[in-house]
């Protein structure tokens, strides 16, 4: 399967499993659409506790 076949195939799924358009999927970090599929599948890590959510927003603020 070619790059372009699998990214298609890819884009189609991300398109009915979670309602991306394609400039969604393109914008998407393959870590992001792993972590889609792992809470998909019920693989998905246990979310942060509010300590470790506020540490990061201290060390990543975006505004």
């Amino acid at each position: 399967m070619s790059f372009a076949e699998a990214a298609a195939r890819a884009a189609g799924l991300a398109g009915v499993a979670f309602g991306w358009g394609p400039d969604a999927f393109w914008r998407a970090t393959p870590i992001e659409l792993g972590a889609l599929v792992q809470a998909v599948r019920g693989d998905a890590p246990d979310p942060c506790d509010r300590t470790t959510i506020d540490r990061l927003k201290e060390r990543f603020p975006d505004g």
